[in-house]
C-alpha cells in the first residue's frame, strides 16, 4: 500500500512542527519556506546589512532545529522562532559594538534587492498609477525612519506594525515586560514623528 503524502503547506504551524520534531526534514523545510522571509526581514532591519542578515537567518535557523525537542506547543511557533532570531541579532549586535544610528545619521544604501526584500507595503489595488506613486515614495520615507530609531524601538514597532503581532506576543517573543514593550512602542512612535516630519522638509 503506498504510503500517504502529507500536505504539507496546508498544515498549520503546530502539526508541521510536531513533525519536524519527529525528524521529518520535509516537515522542517516547509517551516523555513514559511518563516525565512519573514525571519531575513526581523533580523535586517536591526543589523542593516543584508549579508549579515542572510548569515544571521541561517544560524537561527539552525538554532531552531537544534532546539526544536524544547519548543513547548502552548505557545505561538512563530513567536519561539521570533525570539531566536532577535536574540541572534543582538548577540551580533554586541559583538560588533554597532552604534546606534542617530536621527541625524545616514544608514547605510541599501540595495534595490535589500528594499524589496524589507519594503513596507503602502499601495491599494484601487490605486492610481499617481496614488500608487505617493504611496511608494511615503513608503521609502517611512523605511528611512525606521532605519533611524534604536534597535529596541525598532524591533517593537516592525513586530507590531508590519507582522502584526500583539503587545503580549510582542513581549514573549523579546523577552521583555509587557510594560516595557509598550513604552517602547510610545517612544517610537514619537521619534518616528519627529522623524518623518525632518526627512519630508
Amino acid at each position: 500500500m503506498a504510503r500517504q503524502t502529507l500536505d504539507l503547506p496546508n498544515l498549520p504551524d503546530a502539526d508541521v512542527v510536531s513533525l519536524a520534531q519527529r525528524g521529518n526534514e520535509s516537515a522542517f523545510r516547509e517551516l523555513i519556506r514559511r518563516y525565512e522571509r519573514p525571519v531575513f526581514s526581523l533580523i535586517y532591519r536591526m543589523v542593516r546589512d543584508s549579508a549579515a542578515a542572510e548569515d544571521l537567518a541561517q544560524d537561527s535557523f539552525i538554532k531552531v532545529l537544534n532546539h526544536l525537542d524544547k519548543y513547548r506547543p502552548e505557545f505561538k511557533f512563530s513567536s519561539w522562532l521570533f525570539k531566536i532570531a532577535n536574540n541572534v541579532a543582538i548577540d551580533f549586535l554586541r559583538k560588533r559594538q554597532l552604534d546606534t544610528i542617530s536621527i541625524d545619521g545616514s544608514p547605510h544604501a541599501s540595495t534595490a534587492a535589500e528594499v524589496e526584500a524589507t519594503s513596507i507595503e503602502l499601495s491599494d489595488s484601487a490605486e492610481s498609477p499617481l496614488d500608487e506613486l505617493a504611496s511608494r515614495e511615503l513608503g521609502a520615507i517611512i523605511e528611512q525612519a525606521i532605519a533611524q530609531l534604536r534597535p529596541e524601538y525598532r524591533n517593537c514597532i516592525m513586530l507590531r506594525h508590519v507582522e502584526g503581532r500583539s503587545y503580549e506576543e510582542i513581549a514573549a517573543t523579546l523577552d521583555l515586560p509587557l510594560g516595557t514593550v509598550k513604552t517602547y512602542i510610545h517612544r517610537a512612535r514619537h521619534q518616528l514623528r519627529e522623524a518623518l516630519e525632518h526627512l519630508r522638509e
